[in-house]
């Protein structure tokens, strides 16, 4: 199996001065991290991906001629196509010889005029739908899936999916920092003043802007009022969704210690010891079968992973030389 455990057996080693996991988490998210040239930019084509169910996502398509295979990126909550760690890495592997596709859910990016209706991490068919028809673009070539945070909760969902409903070519999927629990998740940001003011500045934005684009449909003025991400997501979902409560919602979305036990696709699990916001002992309660390798490193906050003070990461890294072997192999 094609895996980080056997291709990839080094540790993630930060240098002293960034070992802290409130600033590898801080630093992942940095505009910093897209400063300089980025030929994956000049090449990059917007695209509008419509599903079965006539839900529009928007995606940035940077193809590489002659490349290696297709590298299909997702991003964390509230975080979009254009997000630090996406560009970072997409940028790397486009480098490396991959053609990227970076996808936003509806919500993200500059797309809250696409859909009516409100994004939920609920929505998995239309986010595996946006998926597969990426995927699609570079048929010939080996499909690679990597996600971060919220995303990686997405891959590996859509990596379960995968057993009654495949992607054609979809040769192994990476989940960086992924949401196992979001009712927890949720709890510790809120217990973290500095990342629940982040997540609550980039969330109010995003709702004020589908307000204002659908004033019939939403009003979000007094549930604004309130700082608490789990209150917010309490009073959002009684009025604008079928679910009862946030636990509710929470759960449906959860990857239970056995959800993973079908995986048909190699899948590759990197999460941190120390992540301020996702507690380990949720990775250690995973059942895994032999197709899934789980990496825990010791440190690397969340989604952070930062090698140096180029802000390089040992994910990117590792990603392109698992990708190489892979592709170095027939079918």
């Amino acid at each position: 199996m094609d895996n980080f455990h056997t291709a990839m057996p080094q540790p993630f080693l930060p240098p002293p001065v960034l070992r802290h996991p409130f600033l590898q988490t801080l630093l992942a998210s940095s505009s910093l991290r897209k400063l300089g040239k980025n030929p994956m930019l000049g090449a990059e084509s917007e695209m509008i991906l419509e599903t079965e169910n006539d839900v529009r996502l928007k995606g940035h398509f940077s193809p590489r001629f002659r490349g290696k295979g297709l590298v299909i990126l997702l991003n964390g909550w509230l975080g979009s196509s254009d997000s630090a760690y996406v560009i970072a890495t997409a940028r790397y592997l486009y480098r490396g010889g991959y053609s990227v596709f970076r996808l936003n859910y509806r919500d993200h990016g500059d797309s809250h005029h696409l859909n009516p209706g409100l994004f939920y991490a609920t929505r998995l068919d239309e986010v595996f739908e946006g998926v597969r028809r990426a995927a699609f673009l570079e048929k010939e070539k080996p499909v690679f899936l990597a996600g971060f945070s919220l995303g990686g909760n997405f891959a590996l969902r859509i990596a379960s999916r995968c057993a009654l409903d495949g992607i054609p070519n979809l040769r192994h999927i990476v989940s960086i920092s992924p949401a196992l629990d979001p009712e927890k998740t949720t709890d510790a940001i809120d217990r973290r003043p500095v990342i629940k003011a982040y997540f609550m500045k980039k969330w109010r934005k995003s709702l004020l802007k589908k307000q204002s684009l659908f004033p019939a449909a939403y009003d979000f003025s007094e549930i604004l009022k309130h700082t608490s991400i789990r209150v917010v997501t309490e009073k959002l979902l009684k009025r604008y969704s079928p679910y009862k409560t946030a636990s509710q919602y929470f759960n449906a979305y959860s990857i239970k210690p056995g959800d993973l036990l079908n995986i048909p696709v190699p899948t590759t699990l990197i999460a941190a010891e120390d992540d301020p916001i996702i507690p380990a002992s949720d990775f250690h309660r995973l059942k895994l079968n032999s197709m899934t390798n789980l990496v825990l490193h010791r440190r690397g906050g969340h989604n952070g992973f930062l090698e140096g003070f180029r802000l390089n990461t040992w994910y990117e890294r590792n990603m392109a030389d698992l990708f190489d072997r892979i592709t170095e192999k027939p079918l």
